[in-house]
């Protein structure tokens, strides 16, 4: 046997120990996976000017919602949902198994809240429930990726995003309505209200406002265009990229399908999503938090 042979037939050898030795952990891991896995916590502020968000969270049991929303999904061990100050900074964030949402991100998220209904029809509470559930449901995205060893091709942010509006778009059409349009109004704000993108912002790993307003956009019209077709026209999506928007949601349901449901549990599921998750459109936060 010639010594290209042998490296040959000893690297099949190889690569099958290896793939036995993957699948064996991977069902594993798998067999470990089970659902109810999130568990939450309220941090009292030190921040005396967000003592009310605590109170006002925490009374509607918002994180036990949460908890409750994303109990479906299979995880192999905890993950914790935490309502903690940031020391000024307005963010949230997936890291050592625990997804942190800041009073700061909140309280901005607050401070662009319109007076009333805006023009286009979007009710205040849906520009603060839009975004918060959409920024939540990403790094939850971050965690399964992390949770499930799931291969992401493309910039990791990106498909964070995409499998954030993927689990809102499967609910019923008004809550999906709301929450695609309050997520893109913060988008399209954050626009408004900034600088033009430099090279700096061009080059971080997560899309500028413009890109993550269309590219949402995109995927909501893909999933229903009649129920969205005035978003890609307010938000402004150019004809060429409207004309895809069905077939890139076709590749993203496809993914999600192929990747992401084998880690939910499908009767929980359809006892979990089968209700209204969002307030009434009239509802408004009280003064004092506003």
């Amino acid at each position: 046997m010639n010594n290209s042979l042998v490296l040959t037939v000893s690297g099949m050898i190889l690569i099958t120990a290896l793939s036995t030795t993957a699948f064996t952990a991977v069902s594993a891991g798998q067999a470990t996976a089970k659902a109810n896995q999130v568990r939450v916590k309220y941090v009292p502020p030190k921040n005396p000017e967000h003592q009310q968000i605590y109170e006002f969270l925490k009374e509607r049991q918002s994180l036990e919602q949460l908890q409750e929303f994303l109990s479906p999904f299979r995880l192999q061990w905890p993950l914790d949902i935490t309502l903690t100050g940031c020391d000024g900074e307005p963010d949230a964030m997936y890291d050592d198994d625990e997804i942190t949402i800041c009073y700061e991100y909140i309280e901005e998220l607050q401070k662009y809240m319109p007076a009333e209904t805006t023009p286009a029809g979007i009710n205040p509470v849906d520009t603060l429930i839009g975004p918060f559930v959409d920024t939540v449901l990403h790094e939850f995205a971050h965690a399964l990726f992390d949770y499930a060893d799931i291969p992401v091709l493309g910039r990791e942010e990106d498909a964070a995003d995409q499998v954030s509006a993927y689990i809102y778009l499967q609910l019923g059409r008004d809550e999906a309505r709301r929450l695609i349009t309050g997520t893109v109004y913060a988008y399209m704000l954050e626009v408004q209200d900034t600088d033009p993108p430099d090279m700096e912002e061009y080059a971080d790993e997560h899309g500028t406002s413009e890109q993550r307003a269309i590219n949402l956009s995109c995927m909501a019209y893909g999933a229903d265009p009649k129920l969205f077709k005035d978003i890609v026209i307010r938000v402004g999506v150019p004809q060429y990229r409207i004309d895809i928007c069905k077939e890139e949601f076709e590749l993203i349901s496809f993914a999600f399908q192929k990747l992401i449901a084998p880690h939910i549990d499908p009767e929980l599921a359809k006892k979990v999503y089968d209700r209204s998750w969002l307030p009434d459109k009239n509802f408004n936060l009280p003064n004092s938090t506003r």
